[in-house]
Parts: C-alpha cells; sequence; structure tokens
C-alpha cells in the first residue's frame, strides 16, 4: 500500500473534475449500474473482507457480517429500491402571488466529493457514505483509514477493480495525507472520526466553503432506572459496550444507574459476560482486540483510577483488554473527560433522574443516549436532553434502520445520512419555477397598479 502524493491526489481529482462533466454520472441508468456492481463487488470479496477485519481488529466473522457487511448491502439494496422515486423532481404547491406559474425541487449531484473514513468499521464507514455519492450521482475520492492496513489494502482493491479511476477513487495514508488532500477544492467532505479531527475538517473545507458532513463521537450516556427490566438492559448495554471492544462512536460509553437497582445490575452485567463471552473473554473467538499500542497505553491509562467491579486484565501484547467495570469514581475522573472509546464501562449511580439529567446538559451534546425504564420516564429524558440519536431499553440500534437518519448534533457532528437521507446528503436541491407566457400578472409590476386589491388575496 504506497502513501498517496500531492501530486497523485490532484491528478485524480482533475481526473474526477473531467468526468463529471460528460454528464454521465447524472443518468439514472448508470447511477443503478453502479450500484449494482458496488453490491457485486461487496459479495465477491466478502470473504477477504472478514479476513481483513480479523487481522486489523480481530472481530470475527460473525461480527464483521452484522456490523459491516451487511449494513453496506442493505443500503445498497434499498437505494436501488426506491433511487427512481427519489431522484425525480417534487411538485411543490406554489401561492397566490406566483400564479400562474409551477414549482418543482430537482434533485442534482454535487459533484466531486471526499470521503474520509476511520478505522473502527473500516468496511462500513467506506462504502456506506459512497453508496450515497453513487445514488446522487457524484464522483468520489475515498480515504480509507490507515490504522486498520489490512482492510484499507482490500478495498483499495475492490474499488479499483470495479470502477474507472475517474469515476471512484482511492488515496491512501496516515495524517500526511489528511493534510494534501483536505488542501484541495470538493464539492463536499464527508468526514467521520472524532470531534477535534472533525474541527481540523471543517476549518480547512472553510477556505473554499466547502459543505461537510461530520459524524464524530463524544461520551454517550447511558441510563438504567429503577423500574428498568435489569436481564435485559445488562445484556444489551454489555452487547453495545462489546461490540469491536468499545470501539464504536455510539457505545454506552459511561453509566447512570439508580441506586435502588445498582447491585442487582452489576451482578446481572457480569452475567451477561459469562453468557457471551465465558471464563476467559481473551480465549472467546467473539471477543475484538484494541487497534494498536497507542490506543492501549491511552485505555490502560483510564483505568488507573476507581474500583473495578469487574475485569480489569490486560494484555499489551495482545493488544488485549477484558470487558472492565469501574465504580467509585469522580466525574472529573480522567476516564470522564474523554470519549472512552474502549470496552471500560464507569458506573455512577443516582437518586433523582435530573441528576443525570443535569449532568449530560452540562456537557457537548452526546452522538447517542440510552435510557433503560418504562416510556412515561422515557418521554421526560427525551424531552431534557439532546443527542445525535438513541434507544429507548437497548443500545446501538438506532443507526441500523436505513429509514432513519443518522447524525450527531453540536459536537457530535452535523449533516445526516443513511437511506434517503444518504442520497439528500450528496444531492443539491434546486427550487425551480416554470412560468407560463399565456398570462402575467400585472400588478407585481410598477407602477404596482391594482395591488392593493390583490393584496385581500396574498
Amino acid at each position: 500500500m504506497t502513501n498517496s502524493t500531492q501530486q497523485d491526489v490532484q491528478t485524480k481529482l482533475k481526473g474526477h473534475r473531467r468526468f463529471f462533466a460528460t454528464h454521465k454520472t447524472k443518468e439514472l441508468d448508470f447511477r443503478i449500474e453502479n450500484l449494482r456492481k458496488l453490491k457485486s463487488a461487496v459479495l465477491k470479496y466478502e470473504a477477504e473482507i472478514s479476513n481483513a477485519l480479523w487481522k486489523d481488529l480481530r472481530k470475527s466473522p460473525e461480527e464483521a457480517y452484522l456490523t459491516e457487511i451487511s449494513i453496506v448491502l442493505g443500503e445498497i439494496d434499498y437505494h436501488l429500491k426506491n433511487l427512481r422515486r427519489w431522484a425525480k423532481p417534487k411538485r411543490v404547491s406554489m401561492p397566490l402571488k406566483l400564479f400562474p406559474s409551477a414549482g418543482k425541487i430537482h434533485y442534482e449531484p454535487l459533484g466531486v466529493v471526499l470521503i474520509i473514513a476511520p478505522w473502527n468499521y473500516p468496511m462500513h464507514l467506506l462504502l456506506n457514505p459512497l453508496v450515497g455519492a453513487i445514488s446522487a450521482g457524484c464522483c468520489a475520492m475515498l480515504k480509507p483509514a490507515p490504522y486498520s492496513t489490512n482492510t484499507a489494502k482490500v478495498l483499495e482493491k475492490l474499488i479499483t477493480e470495479t470502477f474507472p479511476e475517474e469515476y471512484i477513487s482511492v488515496i491512501q495514508g496516515g495524517r500526511e495525507a489528511n493534510e494534501i488532500v483536505l488542501k484541495e477544492r470538493f464539492d463536499l467532505i464527508f468526514f467521520t472520526g472524532s470531534p477535534a479531527l472533525g474541527k481540523v475538517v471543517i476549518k480547512t473545507a472553510s477556505i473554499h466553503l466547502t459543505p461537510v458532513v461530520l459524524e464524530l463521537g463524544g461520551k454517550s450516556p447511558c441510563i438504567v432506572d429503577k423500574d428498568a427490566d435489569l436481564t435485559v438492559a445488562a445484556r444489551r448495554i454489555m452487547w453495545g459496550k462489546t461490540i469491536n471492544a468499545g470501539q464504536t462512536c455510539v457505545a454506552p460509553d459511561y453509566l447512570f444507574v439508580h441506586t435502588a437497582v445498582k447491585d442487582k445490575l452489576v451482578k446481572k452485567m457480569k452475567s451477561a459476560l459469562l453468557e457471551m463471552f465465558g471464563e476467559n473473554s481473551k480465549e472467546s473467538e467473539f471477543y475484538p482486540r484494541i487497534i494498536n499500542d497507542k490506543a492501549m497505553k491511552r485505555l490502560v491509562g483510564l483505568m488507573e483510577k476507581g474500583q473495578i467491579l469487574h475485569g480489569g486484565k490486560v494484555d499489551l501484547e495482545d493488544k488485549f483488554i477484558e470487558p472492565t467495570l469501574i465504580d467509585s469514581l469522580n466525574l472529573n475522573d480522567p476516564i470522564m473527560q474523554e470519549e472512552i472509546f474502549g470496552p471500560i464501562l464507569p458506573i455512577f449511580t443516582f437518586e433523582n433522574i435530573d441528576e443525570p439529567i443535569n449532568y449530560i446538559n452540562s456537557n457537548e451534546k452526546p452522538l447517542a443516549l440510552y435510557y433503560f425504564g418504562s416510556k412515561k420516564s422515557a418521554k421526560n429524558v427525551l424531552y431534557k436532553t439532546s443527542s445525535g440519536g438513541g434507544c429507548i431499553n437497548d443500545t446501538l440500534l438506532h443507526i441500523g434502520n436505513h429509514k432513519m437518519p443518522f447524525s450527531g448534533v453540536g459536537n457530535s457532528g452535523m449533516g445526516r445520512y443513511h437511506g434517503y437521507h444518504s442520497f439528500l446528503a450528496f444531492s443539491h436541491q434546486r427550487s425551480i419555477v416554470s412560468s407560463k407566457n399565456s398570462f402575467d400578472l400585472k400588478p407585481k409590476y410598477a407602477p404596482f397598479k391594482g395591488l392593493k386589491k390583490l393584496k385581500r388575496f396574498l
């Protein structure tokens, strides 16, 4: 895998501009054909993608399919089913003052877009936005994550064998490659990553007034109330926290549990972990690993304070951290100052629901919020807080419905995608009014004769 140079980026970008100028990507048949090509390529490379994800993150084939491959395939199918309807100009009603004109919203591709993917879901978060770009009629430059090296190589092979380089290209490299590509002008930048890097992207994009979609992260809270089904809550929280070893932007980041049920919940969370991974999670074929040494050292540092209720075992060489529950923490401790992005769950208690609500509202808006309890109490929590998305009595599931937009809010991101919202993200909604020549509303012209009489109808 060769790191891309400035010349590489500029050459590919010029090729994209020339190809987009042919207007071929705007043809619906062309878009549908290339969505089908992408689906065929994913199916062809499914085994290689799965193997690469095992090498990079030790994701089991089952987890790789559920959290990466199946999501992309489902997204493609949804676009294939609906694209002709989405792309059709939409007629809108017109006010009387614009009579006898007709109005329509036309959907046109933004142009040449840049998609930058993170390492934690390196296939899903590169190809899912690409589906939207193809669907909208754009050309795309893709930047896979360098940390997940094996997956990046497979994805480059998949793309280059499937699409002409002037239509969809791939660039590779680390921070230096990011700096190079972000200097160029695109018609949209789609970035998934940390809020810190999101700020860099939006700053550089502002030079060219380039629009951005930023899917970031943050500390997603989880609340378990006293009337929650603790068995279900324990299983679903531990599932959400251990998928990809906690390296998930919408993973429950910290837990607030009602004092009355804390001990019972902790006991059931331990049982849930035992059920999923056995006595020794290190030996489980279904428990992933941390991406690299740098991430390992950061996570180990976050475990230095508090009382470990479960887990805590670490193998630096194997990049293994046991699912860990930590108690007796202060909200000012280091573990609460940054997104954890690992299999460590800090636990806090509350007596009144306003305590977690006030804490959530005193910090940046999270990407997700999870509440376990009654519908009535959930309604209150949702009303008083804000987050990109979330679940009631579950975790993570809101990202799996193609009919629902996925997005952050505030510090956790801007813009939305998935399904129809992906089509919109890469499209410009162009308002066009068509007027007839057979009738002309004279009061709109100076000296505005008859306008006073017409005002009662406007």
